[in-house]
């Protein structure tokens, strides 16, 4: 109830059923596409990651209500098979994944990819009342391990297996881009195309915005610096350690240690400098040393920026700027372990794209829970798997009558006050226009 509370004020569902083409007679259809996507991910956000669950969660006359049925008990479907099954079963929302990779006479629902890329990005910006003055892109690549024999799979030395290697950029807690990538290719690769798309997305609604990319040493790469540079966009990104940033870090390590030996407590020591690669960067760029000794040795560590030093000094820079990176982290964990982003095991890359993409609206709705219903209270940061369990997964009684599908919650449910209170804030935010 909670969750589509959430989308009758944004709309998401709606707007992400709005990129898909159905060309199915429309006189035989039975579950519309939108609906369809409802089921599908109102599913993952309750932890029903399998397309076989669907085949009990059919017969729920309250998911049936949220998803937009006229009849949440199915007595009137069209097939006496089907009668007390409101929701569509496995197969209909099979060839609903599978309808991106081809579409023959049982594959007729089409996604545009272009289309659900602007939506993400469409969602953000409609989700700010006034443009802000300056936004953090994150960016970061993840393992997505793969079991069988998916199309694409490569085997990734770093994370020792066959595997994905999504790409994805985050702006706070707000999804912006959830890319399948095969793992035989860098950190980077797509990065700039992905970056132009989305900058100049929130350029259109926001000309004037301060924008800074962030990400680790694995998007240090001189065409994404450059494109930066080309299109006024700030960037501050780990730089992989080498002999030479270690000569140049030398005298602030042996600070550091000095610092260490007399305290016996971790010590930093930072250095601000100018660096070139010999061959693979077209300029020279500011970079930032972290000069650090621990018990166990030094840890120097580096990062390379276009920030100018007048507005960030180094230490701040590092610690305070770049160190806050890993937030967004922990947004894709929620992702993977919460909803689900990992269960690309369909053989074909375009429908495990489509998967990612299910599972990223999943979480596009429980950040928006989280954002709109949630602020002010005790689960105003809280995971999304605690969301679910505290606030969606409880124990109620449904009944429907002709006119109307009641439920009856427990009054010993340990959170009926904050349950309240959050039906009561989601109702006062004003509806945002698609």
């Amino acid at each position: 109830m909670l969750l589509g509370e959430v989308d009758r004020r944004r709309g998401i569902l709606g707007r992400f059923a709005a990129c898909f083409k159905d060309t199915r007679k429309r006189n035989l259809v039975e579950h519309s596409v939108e609906e369809l996507l409802r089921q599908r991910i109102l599913g993952l956000a309750l932890a029903y990651e399998d397309l076989n669950d669907h085949d009990e969660l059919r017969t729920d006359p309250l998911l049936a209500a949220v998803v937009g049925k006229a009849d949440p008990t199915g007595r009137d479907r069209r097939n006496q098979q089907d009668r007390g099954k409101p929701l569509a079963g496995k197969s209909t929302l099979n060839r609903l994944e599978w309808g991106a990779v081809t579409q023959d006479r049982y594959r007729k629902i089409s996604v545009d990819a272009e289309a659900v890329d602007r939506f993400f990005v469409d969602v953000f910006v409609s989700g700010h009342d006034q443009a802000p003055a300056e936004i953090v892109l994150d960016l970061d690549a993840t393992d997505d391990p793969l079991h069988g024999q998916q199309e694409g799979r490569f085997f990734h030395g770093y994370y020792g297996g066959y595997c994905y290697l999504p790409l994805y950029i985050f702006c706070g807690t707000h999804l912006l881009c959830a890319r399948l990538r095969r793992s035989d290719a860098d950190a980077s690769t797509g990065a700039v195309d992905d970056l132009e798309r989305i900058v100049g997305q929130i350029r259109e609604s926001w000309p004037e915005v301060h924008i800074i990319l962030r990400g680790d040493s694995g998007f240090a790469r001189e065409e994404l610096m450059a494109w930066c540079e080309a299109h006024a966009v700030d960037f501050v990104f780990g730089l992989a350690r080498n002999a030479r940033l270690q000569r140049a870090l030398g005298g602030e390590l042996a600070q550091a240690r000095a610092l260490y030996e007399e305290s016996k407590k971790a010590s930093r020591v930072f250095k601000d400098f100018v660096y070139r690669t010999r061959k693979s960067w077209s300029r020279q760029r500011r970079a930032i040393g972290k000069a650090e000794y621990l018990p166990l040795g030094a840890n120097p560590r580096f990062l390379v920026t276009s920030l100018p030093s007048e507005g960030w000094p180094a230490q701040e820079l590092y610690e305070k700027l770049y160190c806050a990176r890993g937030e967004m982290e922990n947004r894709i964990k929620e992702q993977q372990l919460c909803l689900f982003a990992d269960r690309t095991s369909t053989h074909f890359e375009a429908s495990n794209q489509v998967r990612l993409w299910f599972s990223s609206v999943a979480y596009t709705l429980l950040n928006e829970l989280r954002r709109l219903g949630l602020e002010g209270t005790e689960l105003a940061h809280a995971r999304c798997d605690t969301i679910r369990n505290k606030l969606l997964k409880i124990g109620a009684q449904v009944r429907v009558t002709v006119r109307r599908v009641c439920v009856h919650l427990s009054s010993s449910y340990p959170y009926a006050t904050l349950f309240t209170r959050i039906v009561e804030q989601l109702r006062a935010s004003p509806p945002v226009a698609a």
